[in-house]
């Protein structure tokens, strides 16, 4: 067997690829992460960051794994234990609370910038991880029996198994060939951070309209993160408003729920995107995160698939490590593939069919969903599994996230 400069080389070191970083550290791996921007560690305690993600009970015992949730929760972390949930073409509603299925809690709403410092100060822990940034991909060969990579600053480098966690337009999947199916949703996400009139009562607050939702996203310094998912033409107007101007707007769209919203941050908007690896493997190659797949934030489940994604081909790995195993042989790599994919499929599926039947201005639709709400509401079996679903509690868990549910 060739020598390799590294075991595994991970090409991206935002949150899913650091997240891996973890997993794979203090074992006798060589491990090297290739990441072109330097985190951000440090920030004025009172600002709030621009972009959060909803991290489910499964992400937070990932976390929590690997060392890293302390890190989080003395920085900065925001529980969410209700949500309220209603359409804005009728009465339909449905209201989630974290007592009804024994939890104090749906789960945490943190600055993604939090979870990036955590797990960068966690990855520099460990021996056999070396972080190589600032630094980037230049050119990818699989075809030998060792991938080689050309590095825009060091040069080249060998590895048993390319990883691409570098995000939607990710380098690793271009340069192996690896198709994509998807579609523009023709929606942006318009993120902001607010204060409101009315306290958030640690209840993350979702109206559906037809141009896609809005979400207010309960942080503990009182006030909320915004997303607003709307038609490209009218997120480019709402960029364009002054504060007072966007504060109405969006008093109006969340229809005062929380009272007027007071004070506003600085505005910034995304396009929103389907798009799934046609294979998520190649030769000495796999991908994981947003570079396999890319889902609509109506449900927040974007990040917390990646990080599944992580722990799942992390246990993989090790696994056939252990048992002396190429770790970057197709065979190895098809079980991480068989393990996620199809789990992942099922999930943007649903999230699709929540976006279409949501934006629907079919009166048929419209009153199948208002009575869908309804009845959720009043059902309460079928309410508790919606949760503990989201939650993380269901499904076929990597090890990392598993825990004993209550």
């Amino acid at each position: 067997m060739m020598n390799a400069d590294y075991d595994v080389v991970i090409i991206g070191g935002g949150m899913v690829g650091n997240t891996l970083a973890c997993a794979l550290g203090d074992s006798d791996l060589k491990v090297a992460m290739i990441e072109a921007r330097p985190a951000e560690m440090e920030w004025p305690p009172e600002s709030i960051g621009m972009r959060v993600s909803a991290i489910t009970a499964a992400s937070q015992q990932i976390f929590t794994a690997l060392g890293a949730w302390e890190a989080m929760s003395a920085m900065r972390i925001s529980p969410f234990r209700e949500m309220q949930v209603w359409d804005a073409e009728g009465n339909g509603a449905v209201h989630f609370d974290s007592a009804e299925i024994g939890q104090d809690k749906l789960g945490h709403i943190i600055e993604n910038r939090v979870i990036q410092a955590a797990l960068t100060q966690r990855v520099a822990a460990f021996d056999n991880v070396e972080l190589r940034c600032p630094e980037q991909l230049e050119d990818l060969d699989t075809r030998g029996e060792l991938a080689q990579l050309q590095l825009k600053e060091g040069g080249t480098i060998s590895a048993r198994l390319v990883i691409g966690a570098d995000g939607a337009n990710s380098r690793v999947r271009q340069h192996a060939g690896i198709e994509t199916d998807g579609w523009p949703y023709h929606q942006s996400g318009i993120v902001t951070t607010v204060q409101t009139q009315l306290p958030h009562q640690e209840t993350a607050w979702q109206r559906f309209m037809p141009t896609g939702p809005l979400a207010f996203l309960p942080l503990n310094n009182g006030g909320c993160s915004i997303v607003w998912s709307t038609t490209p033409e009218h997120a480019d107007e709402l960029l364009a408003l002054s504060d007072e101007e966007f504060l109405i707007a969006l008093s109006h769209a969340s229809e005062h729920r929380l009272g007027n919203v007071t004070e506003v941050g600085q505005r910034g908007a995304f396009p929103l995107n389907r798009q799934h690896a046609k294979t998520y493997i190649g030769n000495h190659l796999a991908l994981i995160g947003d570079a396999a797949h890319t889902i609509h934030p109506l449900a927040g489940q974007g990040v917390n698939l990646g990080l599944l994604d992580a722990a799942a081909l992390a246990e993989v790995l090790l696994n056939a490590h252990a048992k002396g195993r190429a770790i970057g042989a197709t065979h190895i790599l098809r079980r991480y593939e068989r393990w996620r994919k199809g789990d992942n499929l099922i999930m943007m599926t649903a999230m699709d069919g929540f976006k279409k039947l949501f934006g629907s201005e079919a009166l048929s639709l419209k009153w199948l969903r208002n009575e869908g709400l309804s009845i959720t509401d009043k059902l309460p079996l079928l309410k508790n599994q919606i949760m503990l679903h989201a939650m993380g509690y269901k499904g076929d868990l990597p090890a990392l996230a598993r825990y004993a549910a209550t």
